[in-house]
């Protein structure tokens, strides 16, 4: 049964996103445990080359998405097997961080982003450039606050769960990612960059890179993740449309038995209800409601990338959508892509 969606109205709301300059171009899809229900495309992959429209399986720098697509799954994984108690205070597991500040710190603070932590990440400017260096900074840094005292989104929370999830495993964060995740799942594209030239060549490019004088292209936009050679829990994977519609149904639907990742209907279902008790903002783990809607009467979950990326979720509707856009290429202000965000999402949860 298809879904009872306007596609008129998002078609319009996004080719108008592309017409004023939002982005160049967007991919959307919307639809359910079964699978994709509605999907489509607006503007161009690059302004440079207008007669080159965005396509539904252009490559986009998904930037914190990589959060959920990396992160949250695969701390998932070592949940459900064993490896990783959520409330276990980090210095009881890990000898990195026994006797300083993070110690005190669980692994359910930094997915509900309430462990205290900096709020930037500034990396290079407080460690240098060595990746030993920045590791050992990032996990003996002084909290910013005690940890439970209050809900503050960082980009560290990831970071730090990447390094963990690679203690844990004795893997690097994008190869226990593509082994547990990707690969039983069949998200072929989706990967940490940089890209090989042709499949950066039908990538979105982002913003424009000062040093060489042209957009992005293929390598990853946040800077934290270019530091770590593209690699990070906070940034750096790259995918297409048709991976995370294949991530989001199996979010749905995780007992289909030809899909068989490392976490399950378990930790699917405990990272989809509140974590934060009277703080606010809400937050599961990692996943937040949607904002305009309530955890309790919309169960509509969603998390964003920085790059103009975002994917949304509810099991009780039955239904997930997705929209890719390159909005980067043209502005850091956010207030025009929250609009059209919020209402794609109005209209694909309606």
């Amino acid at each position: 049964m298809a879904l009872d969606l306007d596609t008129d109205r998002i078609h319009r709301l996004l080719h108008d996103g592309a017409r004023d300059k939002i982005y160049p171009g967007a991919v959307w899809a919307v639809g359910d445990s079964r699978g994709t229900r509605a999907s489509g495309s607006t503007g161009v992959l690059d302004p440079e080359r207008p007669d080159e429209p965005m396509r539904s399986d252009t490559v986009f720098d998904v930037a914190s998405l990589t959060k959920i697509l990396a992160v949250w799954s695969s701390i998932g994984c070592l949940v459900e097997a064993g490896k990783l108690q959520l409330d276990t205070r980090l210095g009881d597991l890990w000898s990195e961080v026994s006797g300083h500040p993070l110690a005190q710190a669980t692994a359910r603070r930094l997915l509900t982003h309430t462990a205290g932590l900096p709020l930037r990440a500034n990396l290079k400017n407080l460690y240098g450039t060595d990746q030993q260096d920045v590791r050992d900074g990032v996990l003996r840094e002084a909290l910013h606050r005690p940890p439970g005292e209050a809900v503050e989104y960082t980009d560290r929370a990831a970071l730090i769960l990447g390094y963990l999830a690679e203690h844990l495993s004795g893997q690097r964060l994008d190869a226990l990612a593509a082994e547990r995740v990707w690969r039983p799942l069949d998200m072929a594209q989706t990967c940490f960059g940089p890209l090989s030239p042709d499949v950066a060549a039908r990538c979105a490019p982002t913003e424009l890179d000062d040093g060489t004088g042209t957009h992005l292209k293929g390598i990853a936009h946040d800077f934290s993740a270019r530091l770590l050679d593209g690699v990070c829990g906070i940034a750096g994977a790259f995918s297409v449309l048709e991976d995370l519609a294949a991530f989001l149904r199996y979010l749905l639907d995780p007992n289909r038995l030809n899909a068989s990742p490392g976490f399950g209907a378990d930790w699917i279902k405990e990272s989809l209800q509140l974590h934060t008790g009277e703080l606010n903002p809400p937050r599961g783990l990692f996943w937040h409601p949607a904002p305009g809607t309530t955890s309790e009467a919309d169960d509509v979950w969603v998390h964003y990338g920085f790059t103009g990326t975002g994917m949304w979720l509810s099991p009780r509707k039955d239904r997930w959508a997705a929209l890719l856009t390159n909005k980067l290429y043209y502005s850091r202000d956010r207030e025009p892509l929250t609009r059209v965000r919020n209402e794609f999402r109005s209209l694909a949860f309606a």
